[in-house]
């Protein structure tokens, strides 16, 4: 089997986006494959998605493991950290170093820290004046994202951004709350499943999801279809 090349790599993850878009998709599948893109393409430890439910309040809907999830929700719960300022402020933040901004986000340090993330970049999934949510990615090793990465990240992001607001089936602000918020649903019920199979299969919870996951592709169901047949006891991963 011939090994990819990183470049070759990234080219075939915007056209597997761009044919996702185009065939129609699962908002949160597609989140997901953003999130998974960046952990094995770009020079991050983990990478997660915060997305705006119809109030305008942001909530976890994708993530590479358990600990940027945690991350995440603290930065929620606290109501400060990069990735919220990044949705507010629809600009990038760049944290290469997170103890040098301790005392503006102390919660979002120590919870940071004690999962071993010392720097973070946060991206709005924006377009135009609409700002959805923010892509993030965190690492385990200080110092500023290298320009080639951040650009890479910034692409996947806006490819995603555009298929959602522009997804032909769209015709107005409420469908677009309506999709996202189905999303955002969906994402309990999953949460819901990966602790059933964890639970059943003695798994930790991300090898639980990475298995709910395969399975759904597998056999062509969507991820919260799936997720509900697990929680009903329907059918055991």
């Amino acid at each position: 089997m011939i090994e990819m090349t990183r470049t070759e790599r990234l080219f075939d993850a915007f056209a597997t986006l761009a044919d996702t878009l185009v065939a129609g998709y699962d908002v949160l599948d597609l989140l997901q494959s953003l999130v998974d893109y960046c952990h094995d393409l770009l020079d991050i430890d983990s990478a997660g998605i915060l997305l705006a439910n119809a109030d305008g309040e942001l909530e976890v809907v994708a993530s590479t493991n358990e600990a940027n999830t945690l991350v995440e929700i603290m930065q929620l719960d606290a109501d400060a950290g990069p990735c919220l300022e990044s949705f507010r402020t629809r600009a990038v933040v760049s944290v290469p170093d997170i103890d040098i901004r301790s005392d503006r986000w102390p919660d979002f340090t120590d919870v940071a820290a004690a999962q071993g993330i010392h720097s973070v970049y946060a991206i709005p999934l924006r377009l135009r004046q609409t700002t959805i949510g923010t892509l993030n990615l965190m690492r385990e090793q200080r110092g500023e994202l290298n320009r080639y990465d951040i650009r890479a990240a910034q692409a996947l992001a806006d490819v995603a951004t555009i298929g959602i607001l522009q997804e032909r089936t769209i015709r107005d602000a409420s469908t677009i709350r309506d999709q996202l918020q189905q999303a955002l649903s969906s994402r309990i019920i999953i949460e819901q499943a990966k602790g059933v199979v964890a639970e059943t299969g003695k798994l930790s919870m991300d090898v639980a999801f990475d298995r709910i996951r395969s399975h759904a592709r597998a056999q062509q169901i969507p991820l919260s279809e799936l997720a509900r047949q697990l929680v009903a006891g329907e059918i055991r991963l």
